[in-house]
């Protein structure tokens, strides 16, 4: 970003006027003027312009407007800017060229003159500025304070002071502005902009009561005024050698002032435009939306706030017991992890669940798939960290985030209610209860040198192909060095003879070669979308209507789609709803109970 200082004409056309940062005075021969304003300016030009061409067309008409000016653009801005002396005195003037700073990645030039050149903009800026120094003012009459309407734009004003001796009362009263369109972006961005135009104020400040101190130590004012007698005949004189009006460089003894409010205001509005960002929702929040919002909230400080809630906001302990069972994020979970070994980054990954289908193969896959579906914990053993993990982050696409709860990699075993995806150091051994009394499914990987001899190695080598290349398919670019590893699946659990329906459906997206990646992304969002209506009917049924009996559980299901062979998923998919929704319907059946 570079700054220059070009005469502006209406060569530059807004864009979107997003918001406008102004510093405006109370002048005691004029009034309410505007002192210095700053926007940002996006450059008239063909849509297929761009890079270099773009920004040298940009430098060129600045350069041409500053050594010819466009006798248009000045005529029709002769109306709004009179430099008369009865319109203007010492205080009401600021620059005569304009600041420009230009924004090459964003193609945004930030423009700051004196006035604005657009009549209406200029027309909008006049009237806040009149109402920010006359009535529009917080109690005490220094702070910030916001007033507008749809027509002339929304105002956040911050008024303030600056000492000066020679002014009535020893101060001058100053404010700056910031004028929107958007009335919710403007009140959602008061957190970030108060705080930032405090420091700009304050910096201001610090500077002007350095020249007041002075000023006032080698002569002070306030004995002189207070023993001057005032009568008609002396009442004009009385200022006696005192300025009227004084500009904002003498003020703060600051040459510089104007540029480093050009600099302070553009970075303003650029942060506060990055900071906060339009989405455009094509429906309703899903569950995994509300679970990312639950999960993490940015306080105003801009601290992230992690989410927590307690184990009674339940009505029973089974529901206490899933309440620990919430999805949490890797850096709070992951507290057994070796920290000392480093990941090698050629360590082969798993890319994605075709990828993982082609290693472990259909059946294998399709049980693994199943194990993890109705909740079972799958755990996954290995001494390459970064292949352990990728095999976790990619059977998470089965759930709704609200049912992953990951542990990463771990140098001990963790219960199945802390974490339903496990990944384990291969020195870690399973003990007796863990075998005997948790659901779970075992992934080993091991290398094949490591567990065969040399000879067979040999001859497997040169007869054996390995499982289905991967070089045909594009996900995979060719890679086979993950043939040089095998993956070993054991189970205790004896899983039903039909899988879930949505399991069967995901299935099927999974073998339509002519789906490609992003394509199934998108049928597993929305089958998983779909399950979690039918759960949050379940949900709603149990909850809100009391004790329910089997048969009537079931005949809910018919109606709802689901057949016998869902309902350990449908339980299983309970633990996903999101907080917001359980306390919803927690609150609803127990005023229901009361009326």
């Amino acid at each position: 970003m570079y700054i220059t200082e070009k005469r502006i004409t209406s060569s530059l056309v807004t864009w979107e006027m997003n918001a406008i940062i102004s510093l405006c005075h109370f002048c005691e021969l004029h009034g309410p003027k505007i002192l210095f304003c700053t926007q940002p300016f996006r450059p008239q030009e063909p849509r297929n312009l761009y890079g270099d061409d773009l920004e040298t067309n940009i430098a060129h008409r600045l350069k041409s407007v500053s050594v010819a000016p466009n006798p248009s653009a000045d005529a029709h801005s002769t109306p709004i800017f009179s430099t008369g002396s009865k319109d203007q005195c010492e205080g009401c003037k600021s620059v005569q060229t304009g600041y420009v700073s230009t924004d090459e990645d964003a193609q945004v030039s930030y423009v700051s003159t004196q006035q604005p050149y657009n009549p209406e903009v200029f027309a909008r800026i006049r009237q806040a500025c009149i109402r920010s120094l006359s009535s529009e003012v917080c109690p005490g009459r220094e702070g910030p304070i916001f007033f507008g309407d749809k027509q002339c734009g929304h105002v956040l004003s911050y008024t303030f002071y600056i000492p000066d001796n020679q002014a009535r009362g020893m101060h001058r009263w100053y404010s700056i502005l910031i004028v929107m369109m958007d009335k919710i972006y403007l009140l959602n961005s008061w957190p970030f902009l108060v705080p930032h135009l405090r420091i700009v104020i304050e910096n201001l400040q610090k500077k002007a009561s350095k020249v007041f101190d002075q000023e006032e130590a080698k002569c002070p004012q306030r004995p002189l005024r207070l023993g001057a007698v005032v009568d008609p005949n002396n009442f004009i004189k009385q200022r006696g050698g005192n300025k009227p009006a004084r500009s904002l460089q003498e003020l703060t003894g600051d040459k510089s002032v104007f540029r480093m409010l050009h600099v302070a205001f553009l970075w303003i509005l650029k942060a506060c435009g990055n900071r906060i960002t339009e989405t455009l929702l094509e429906a309703p929040p899903t569950e995994d939306t509300i679970i990312d919002m639950e999960k993490q909230e940015e306080t105003e400080e801009g601290f992230i706030k992690l989410f927590t809630r307690k184990a009674d906001d339940f009505d029973s302990p089974h529901e206490q017991k899933k309440s620990e069972m919430r999805p949490m994020e890797d850096k709070e979970l992951d507290h057994t992890i070796c920290e000392t070994e480093v990941e090698d980054p050629l360590t082969p990954v798993v890319k994605n669940l075709r990828h993982l289908r082609k290693i472990l193969g259909s059946s294998n896959f399709l049980s693994l798939a199943h194990h993890v579906v109705v909740g079972n914990q799958v755990i996954v053993s290995g001494q390459q960290r970064p292949l352990v993990k990728s095999i976790l982050e990619t059977l998470k696409s089965f759930l709704p985030k609200g049912c992953c709860r990951v542990i990463p990699y771990s140098n001990k075993y963790e219960e199945s209610w802390k974490c339903n995806f496990l990944g384990l150091s291969p020195e870690v051994q399973l003990s007796q209860h863990v075998t005997s009394s948790e659901l779970f499914v075992h992934i080993e990987i091991l290398p094949k040198l490591n567990i065969l001899p040399l000879k067979e190695v040999e001859t497997q080598l040169n007869s054996w192909s390995g499982p289905e290349s991967d070089a045909s398919d594009p996900d995979f670019d060719g890679d086979t060095r993950l043939d040089d590893f095998q993956f070993k699946m054991s189970s205790t659990v004896t899983l039903p003879p039909r899988v879930p329906t949505v399991l069967t459906r995901m299935l099927m997206a999974l073998q339509n070669k002519n789906l490609s990646s992003e394509v199934v992304n998108a049928v597993f969002t929305c089958l998983k979308e779909e399950w979690m209506n039918k759960v949050k009917v379940l949900f709603k049924f149990t909850k809100a209507g009391g004790n329910r009996n089997e048969e009537e559980t079931k005949k809910l299901l018919q109606i709802v789609g689901a057949r016998e062979e869902d309902k350990q998923l449908l339980k299983f998919w309970i633990t996903g709803l999101s907080m917001q929704y359980r306390q919803h319907i927690l609150s609803t059946s127990s005023h229901s109970y009361k009326s």
